[in-house]
């Protein structure tokens, strides 16, 4: 049996409203869960093709494990015992970003990204059709952050995904943007989201 256990009440309200607002945006999200000394990192498919992640302290046995996010949901919400089960292992259906190499290009105030995901929002609205929004709205650069050698180009889709998660809550917090040579990462307050960097996208508003 795959076992969870998670070291405070806290920890596990913590990883139950990740996963209910990765549901909440894609009831068929898969969820894949590793453990590394004493924490668990959540990592968690999303609609707008960007990675989100939570990480809360806890155990994992096996360490590595890729389970529905609606079992895991269930698990974490209905079953009352301190350790759980996750739910039917599945197969993790995308790359995961590098664990190291990661390096901080700036800091970005929160309303900042919240005025551009307002604005994103505003023209998504204008745009969406019956199948969604288009892939090359989602694709805009909106953002750009510069940091000694590094340049990020930050497309519509992850402040959308930033965002849907709940990440940044309104807090003044900034939203550190970080990168590795093929990939970039937003951290928030309450999370992260993740992808594969965009290297020339027109930025259109």
């Amino acid at each position: 049996m795959t076992a969870l256990a998670l070291a405070e009440t806290a920890d596990r309200t913590d990883l139950g409203a990740f996963v209910a607002r990765v549901v909440r945006l894609d009831a068929t999200a898969t969820v894949r869960l590793r453990a590394v000394d004493g924490h668990v990192t959540a990592w968690a498919t999303t609609p707008f093709d960007v990675l989100a992640t939570r990480t809360v302290a806890g155990t994992l046995e096996p360490p590595d494990v890729t389970a529905p996010a609606s079992a895991l949901l269930t698990a974490l919400t209905v079953v009352r015992s301190e350790v759980v089960d996750p739910g039917p292992g599945t197969l993790w259906p995308a790359e995961l970003p590098p664990e190291s190499g990661w390096t901080l290009v700036d800091e970005v105030p929160a309303a900042e990204i919240e005025r551009l995901t307002e604005r994103g929002l505003e023209v998504a609205r204008e745009h969406a059709g019956p199948h969604g929004l288009p892939t090359s709205l989602l694709d805009q650069v909106v953002l750009t952050v510069t940091g000694g050698d590094t340049t990020v180009k930050v497309p519509l889709r992850c402040l959308f995904a930033l965002s849907g998660m709940g990440f940044t809550g309104g807090e003044p917090d900034p939203v550190r943007v970080s990168a590795t040579g093929s990939w970039l990462r937003l951290d928030a307050r309450y999370g992260a989201v993740a992808r594969r960097r965009v290297t020339s996208l027109p930025l259109l508003f």
